[in-house]
């Protein structure tokens, strides 16, 4: 164990660290709450045909959608490349038809409440005056159960306990955008207006069977602890997969990890964060991530330890050029310059990328997704972002697959992995997955130099990121961390000692 844990997986922090026996990464009440099986399981790379799908899922839904986000704009459109009345394919409209179509069906939307002046920002009507045009059976909610400084950043939708969708990807305005990711997209665009918005890049997943369940428990337990209201579980829903979505995988156990903040009688639980100690200490050959930003020390100097093993793992992450918003980019933006040099002067073999992608016109791409794959063996996707919040102070979930040893799928497990790997990387390159492959074993395995040979100095790529100059209060934020304080207790060396063991031979 690496930490003690109750009944409901919260852990205490207050326990030692016996090294672990079982050749898995993924241990409930530790580094996940739970592990359950997707009968199905999808991914969606952009949130082009995840808005689309999620627009027709809703509308088959037969007794309740559940939509729990940091961020939510009634307004956007789910589908416009699909003809017909922009109108009735905002998601407000989709929202009503379905409740109107159906009246069984309740649907209800918990919005985190400092969101809510970011969407005064944009000009939308308030929740409370949405709720007073809406069906009654179609509720709009603020969540404000949260510590001070402290949001809800989960993005879950679950659909009557049988189908959920949970990743990076809020449903809201400025995240509508196609892997194509073009310089200039007439259909991405926010709300009430033509002005064109820049590239996007996130990532989201859908399961089926029990593994949304258990989103589904998670996704009313926040409900009720933002709204106060008890719901049961969907018992009585039909088979739930849209028929037009191949899956990614079938039968594959997913784990559900969370971080949940110490508020209102409620213990802190960091599963996430022990989750990223526990890939970068077992790591083999290669971590990938794809991430908002790179802004915690504690994960910094974890990746820092690991550059200094002589057959040490090769890190690519892959962020934005800068962070959006003005707090965002003080907070965030000027951590990541110090936490970089860091890094940096730590890679003494030349094993560390941060990259930013770009588009054929060399404009950068915005990157909001969070994915981890860890050498051929996790594939994690989830809400939290590489810094101190999403360790100890906003709620998170992330969910994860691992290819383990001796099981029967473990070839089709790994494959799948490197094949989201290559996917991902593919489209930021702009080559195909089959080549990132191919450069991978041309260059024996390492993702650093296939990626190096496979860069371009012109059109659709992967760029350096080029840390600024930081100004003196820059530099004062940097080094206080007063915008973004850490909020969990250390467990580098412990969780290092547990997990260091399991570096087995990868072929990734």
């Amino acid at each position: 164990m690496i930490e003690s844990a109750d009944g409901a997986g919260t852990t205490s922090g207050a326990s030692t660290v016996p090294a672990p026996t079982a050749d898995t990464l993924l241990v409930p009440g530790e580094t996940c709450w739970r592990i359950e099986q997707a009968e199905r399981h999808a991914v969606f790379v952009d949130a082009a045909d995840y808005f689309a799908t999620l627009k027709r899922a809703v509308l088959r839904a037969e007794r309740r959608v559940l939509f729990i986000g940091w961020d939510f704009d009634p307004r956007i459109r789910l589908d416009p490349r699909t003809p017909g009345r922009a109108r009735e394919d905002r998601l407000g409209r989709v929202l009503e038809r379905a409740v109107r179509a159906n009246p069984r069906l309740e649907i209800g939307v918990l919005q985190w409440d400092l969101g809510m002046i970011v969407a005064l920002n944009r000009r939308m009507a308030p929740i409370v005056l949405l709720n007073r045009r809406t069906p009654d059976r179609l509720r709009f909610a603020v969540d404000m159960h949260h510590p001070v400084g402290g949001a809800h950043h989960q993005k879950i939708v679950v659909i009557d306990d049988c189908l959920a969708f949970a990743g990076g990807i809020d449903v809201t305005a400025d995240r509508w955008d196609t892997s194509e990711h073009r310089d200039r997209h007439p259909l991405r665009h926010r709300p009430h207006t033509t002005r064109l918005r820049g590239p996007w890049h996130d990532v989201t997943s859908l399961v089926s069977g029990p593994a949304a369940r258990a989103l589904g428990d998670l996704a009313r337990e926040r409900w009720e602890s933002g709204t106060g209201e008890h719901l049961e579980p969907v018992t009585d829903a039909g088979t739930c997969w849209p028929e037009d979505v191949e899956p990614f995988l079938t039968d594959v156990d997913v784990a559900v990890s969370r971080t949940r903040p110490e508020h209102g009688g409620t213990e802190l639980v960091h599963e996430i964060e022990l989750l990223w100690l526990a890939v970068v200490a077992a790591a083999r050959r290669t971590v990938y991530i794809e991430t908002q930003y790179f802004a915690n020390r504690r994960i910094a100097e974890a990746i820092a330890d690991r550059l200094g093993e002589e057959d040490g793992p090769e890190f690519v992450i892959i962020n934005p050029r800068a962070a959006s918003g003005w707090l965002e980019s003080k907070a965030m933006d000027t951590a990541r310059v110090k936490l970089l040099a860091l890094v940096r002067a730590a890679d003494r073999h030349d094993r560390f990328r941060l990259l930013v992608p770009v588009t054929e016109g060399r404009q950068p791409v915005y990157v909001h997704a969070k994915v981890t794959c860890l050498d051929d063996r996790l594939l994690r996707i989830g809400s939290s972002n590489l810094n101190n919040r999403s360790m100890g102070l906003d709620t998170e979930c992330d969910l994860s697959i691992e290819a383990r040893t001796g099981d029967d799928r473990e070839e089709e497990l790994r494959a799948a992995v490197l094949g989201m790997r290559h996917r991902l990387l593919g489209e930021h390159l702009g080559v195909e997955p089959g080549a990132v492959a191919a450069a991978v074993e041309e260059h024996g395995g390492s993702l650093v130099r296939a990626v190096d040979a496979l860069m371009r100095p012109t059109g659709r790529s992967l760029v350096p990121f080029q840390p600024p100059d930081l100004a003196p209060v820059e530099r004062f934020l940097a080094e206080t961390e007063l915008l973004d304080a850490e909020h969990t207790p250390d467990r580098w060396r412990r969780v290092k000692r547990a997990f260091g063991g399991r570096r087995r031979q990868q072929r990734g």
